[in-house]
């Protein structure tokens, strides 16, 4: 989890709405079910990332139209080949 993000998934606000966003899916995986695969769905993936510029704009963080139901597998797959790790000069990862 990013730094800047930290406080926003630990709020109260983001676990009701993670809570209500997977219900109102019924708790599957969104992306398998439209493959006719019935998977339950463990993360609530944000379509536009989060960044420290829209984190405090509810219209991104909390709207259920940027929410996605995934499980574990389609989750990876929505961040493969994103950039999420950088490497400092000694070589120590660090994430973004």
């Amino acid at each position: 989890m990013r730094e800047f993000a930290k406080a926003f998934y630990r709020s109260r606000a983001w676990k009701d709405c993670r809570a209500a966003y997977a219900k109102s899916v019924g708790g599957l995986c969104e992306t398998c079910l439209k493959a006719g695969l019935y998977v339950p769905g463990k993360v609530v993936h944000h379509r536009t990332a989060l960044t420290p510029d829209n984190i405090h704009d509810p219209t991104v963080t909390l709207s259920w139209s940027n929410l996605k139901l995934v499980c574990q597998d389609c989750h990876a797959r929505e961040h493969k080949g994103k950039d999420r790790y950088w490497f400092d000069d000694d070589g120590v990862v660090h994430p973004r």
